[in-house]
């Protein structure tokens, strides 16, 4: 952690004095909101570890801003979140998710220079080709919480498509849970004793170049990523005097990511790809994929109700120190959209692994109670689930979680 801020400290540097200097300024957008969030989790079966307990509780605190001027053609935003987790001193954290300076020109290029946050992606149950942010592990198994990463990026849209370009300066190592929390690994993960394949360590310079179309019904995109892989392995440590594994220690390898991204709008179908390549240095290279749609029904039973059915299909090649959990997959799934004025949802999913027959289960709700306060809950259930699966150290880690928000 302390490697990252030094090597972001000219960036943040920067965007925090031109904050200062413009809100010096007249604003001709300026808003900051605030969320606090308490949640709680029960779980279903005694822990596996004896430092592990089955209920545990947490707060969270959101806080965005953003000022606009220059007729909206300039922006400093920033986002910061932080926790304090009651059991796991790993999940008590904070992060500065966005802090960045954003700058259109009149020949539609755009800028940006700080912390943020990029998201790549079409396919509801894994996002493969999203490779820009860090995952903040501790947050969610879900992988849909990411740390801030700092950069430099260039954006042209011509008729061709738009071109995005990135300079990822400084990497962020991926959090984990502790020993006292749960949704870990059997053994503890040494995480101040990263390894990387780089010399360069944290400090490598990580580049990546996007292009991206809508042709028709299609919604094209096409990515190549150069750097530090954001998906560490995990190398044993052996105690010489009994030979048996105590820990693992992340290590972080130097890849080649190609990326494609595929999704059609057939009426009230949608067709959706992802697709990467992934050459690891001195290592070969790997494919996987996930694939499948989604259909809606609009207004079920003359409702104002839409139900949307998901079929999609993972595939990944990876073996060994790098195997994944969907490898050869099935995921199904249901998404509820009551379209009220609570904006209550429900989605609903199931996946299989076709190999070993592991399932995993989610269902996730949401509403608000009212203008101040919402509501949201989670649930996820292992079943089933194989020896040799790297998901094995969570069997017994079912959960229900639910989080109370305050908007300010």
């Amino acid at each position: 952690m302390n490697s990252f801020f030094k090597v972001s400290q000219r960036v943040r540097q920067l965007t925090i004095t031109i904050a200062s200097v413009l809100a010096l300024g007249h604003a001709s957008a300026n808003e900051f909101t605030t969320e606090l969030g308490f949640e709680t989790q029960w779980f279903s079966k005694p822990p596996v570890h004896e430092e592990q307990t089955r209920h545990n509780a947490s707060a969270s605190l959101k806080l965005d801003y953003y000022h606009d001027w220059d007729d909206g053609n300039k922006r400093v935003a920033f986002t910061g979140f932080a926790r304090i987790d009651a059991n796991d001193s790993e999940r008590t954290h904070g992060d500065i998710r966005e802090l960045y300076y954003w700058q259109a020109f009149d020949n539609d290029i755009e800028i940006y220079a700080g912390i943020r946050h990029v998201f790549w992606g079409v396919t509801e149950t894994r996002h493969l080709v999203d490779v820009i942010n860090q995952t903040d592990a501790v947050e969610n198994i879900d992988g849909e919480d990411k740390l801030g990463q700092p950069m430099v990026s260039l954006l042209m849209e011509r008729d061709w498509g738009t071109l995005e370009a990135f300079a990822l300066i400084g990497f962020r190592e991926r959090t984990f849970a502790g020993i006292d929390g749960r949704l870990r690994p059997s053994l503890p993960i040494n995480q101040d004793d990263a390894l990387y394949q780089s010399s360069a360590e944290q400090e490598h310079i990580d580049w990546a170049l996007r292009w991206s179309h809508v042709i028709g019904d299609w919604d094209v995109g096409l990515s190549h990523f150069s750097g530090t892989s954001r998906d560490p392995l995990f190398i044993p440590q052996i105690e010489p005097a009994t030979g048996a594994i105590t820990s693992l220690t992340p290590y972080y390898e130097q890849i080649e990511q190609t990326g494609l991204e595929v999704q059609a709008t057939k009426g009230a179908m949608l067709w959706k790809l992802e697709a990467i390549s992934i050459a690891h240095k001195d290592a070969g290279r790997n494919t996987a994929f996930v694939g499948g749609f989604e259909y809606t029904l609009y207004g079920i039973q003359d409702t104002a109700i839409d139900l949307g059915l998901l079929v999609e299909y993972q595939f990944d090649d990876r073996s060994g120190i790098r195997e994944t959990t969907s490898q050869n997959d099935l995921a199904l799934g249901m998404r509820y959209a009551f379209n009220d004025v609570a904006g209550t949802e429900v989605l609903a999913a199931m996946s299989i692994d076709l190999d070993d027959q592991s399932r995993f289960y989610s269902i996730e709700a949401s509403r608000r109670i009212n203008n101040d306060w919402s509501i949201a809950a989670e649930a996820r259930i292992f079943s089933n689930t194989d020896t040799q699966s790297p998901a094995f150290a969570l069997r017994d880690d079912d959960y229900l979680q639910i989080e109370l928000t305050r908007f300010f």
